[in-house]
């Protein structure tokens, strides 16, 4: 059976990343409310990857999708997500996202196009309960992705479980239908 996902890190020490296409989520999580900032990055035809003090730096072109599950209470609600304290921003707009409101009152947001990344990026080295995950591009990653979306939302995010897998399945059409990265 082909391998579907991985920790980043164990991965890239196995010697298992793959250059030719991958999805790569990572989470960053806050310690102490709900909030949480998810990055999902896809990528092909990678140059080289290395470690660096923060991370894993990729040679290639990619592009990022972000989302963003504020819980009802988050006190910055009306606070554009781009200028935010940094541990819970993101690089967009109210704009920039489509926004789901669960039935718990969670803002759930994610961005109604991914952004480019042009020549490299870097994913930064978990800590904490965050994590960094691989899947690779076998036939069925979408439905995985889907899966993993509602699981991680209602488990560690707190969305209720309807709404959890309602999301899932928007988040993985919209990886699915916009963020193949096509290979020059």
């Amino acid at each position: 059976m082909a391998t579907r996902a991985m920790d980043l890190y164990d991965a890239y020490n196995q010697n298992r990343l793959p250059k030719d296409h991958g999805y790569i989520v990572s989470s960053f999580f806050s310690p102490s409310s709900a909030y949480s900032i998810y990055e999902i990055v896809s990528y092909a035809a990678v140059k080289s990857f290395y470690l660096t003090g923060s991370g894993i730096t990729f040679q290639t072109n990619g592009k990022k999708l972000y989302i963003l599950v504020e819980p009802s209470d988050y006190s910055q609600k009306a606070v554009e997500p781009y200028v935010r304290s940094s541990k819970d921003q993101i690089p967009l707009r109210f704009s920039d996202l489509n926004i789901y409101t669960a039935k718990n009152q969670y803002r759930i947001m994610y961005n109604k196009v991914p952004q480019e990344v042009m020549t490299s990026f870097t994913i930064l080295k978990p800590e904490g309960m965050n994590f960094a995950f691989i899947f690779y591009m076998i036939p069925e990653v979408y439905d995985i992705l889907a899966l993993f979306f509602e699981k991680t939302f209602n488990r560690e995010a707190n969305v209720p479980l309807t709404d959890s897998k309602k999301l899932a399945k928007l988040i993985s059409s919209a990886i699915h239908d916009t963020m193949e990265v096509k290979l020059s």
